[in-house]
């Protein structure tokens, strides 16, 4: 088999397959790159590597941090937090301490839709939203790192916020993101988070504090507050909650 990425059999006659390689479709889930993956390779191996379909294949690995050689399939070079002294340290004491705490992460480069911007504007007029973190430590490597990126942080309540839609591509958080999406759900429920999911676009739930839509709204903003209300009570959602401002307090009578 031949796939649209170019990796696979090199034969004319080989069946094309009109997507990308598994490997390719994780590189881009993770967004990593193909020639990181050969610079982390043992050099014997990178020519395999090049055009390596499968993400079970097993290769040796030079770490990082100087560590020894180790062996890994790519999936786990991909996802995992590298050799066995890194896996140690991932989990040692200091690292183990900070789990759950929000920060922010200078260096971190995302891409935010439109929609996604919306949904902060209607959480914004709601709720007191902390614009100083992007990021959240956790206790265990998710797709090569100890920390997540969700779409809106609420560190008052220890509540993360995805919107989710398939996109134009209809693939977006299907599939393989899909599960992605779950373990990284998993991820900060071990360190005390909560992820409520806003699914639209004709995705469904992922969990029982996933809300449903079809598009994005000021009741879908209202359901997310109700669902806060649910996971944390009313009292320390109350403590973050906005002024309702009366317009008629800015009224000027003198003016016709």
């Amino acid at each position: 088999m031949r796939f649209r990425c170019g990796h696979g059999a090199q034969d004319d006659e080989a069946h094309l397959i009109g997507r990308s390689c598994p490997l390719c479709m994780l590189i881009a889930e993770t967004q990593r790159s193909r020639g990181e993956l050969l610079r982390r390779a043992s050099p014997p191996q990178r020519t395999r590597l090049m055009m390596e379909t499968r993400i079970g294949a097993e290769y040796e690995w030079r770490c990082d941090r100087g560590h020894d050689r180790y062996r890994a399939t790519v999936a786990e070079q991909l996802t995992g937090t590298g050799c066995g002294k890194c896996r140690a340290n991932a989990h040692a004491p200091a690292a183990l301490r900070d789990a759950g705490v929000a920060f922010m992460n200078p260096g971190l480069r995302t891409r935010t839709s439109m929609t996604e911007q919306k949904l902060r504007m209607l959480l914004g007029e709601r709720i007191r939203l902390h614009h100083r973190v992007n990021a959240v430590r956790v206790a265990r490597a998710f797709f090569g790192r100890t920390e997540v990126w969700p779409d809106i942080i609420v560190p008052q309540l220890r509540i993360a916020i995805e919107y989710d839609d398939p996109g134009r591509s209809r693939r977006a958080h299907v599939w393989l993101k899909e599960a992605s999406d779950l373990e990284k759900d998993e991820a900060l429920g071990e360190v005390g988070w909560r992820v409520i999911r806003v699914r639209a676009g004709g995705l469904g739930p992922l969990g029982p504090t996933s809300v449903v839509c079809s598009r994005l709204t000021s009741e879908v903003a209202d359901e997310v507050i109700a669902m806060m209300r649910r996971i944390r009570g009313d009292a320390s959602v109350d403590a973050i909650v906005l002024p309702i401002v009366d317009p008629a307090l800015f009224h000027d009578d003198s003016v016709c």
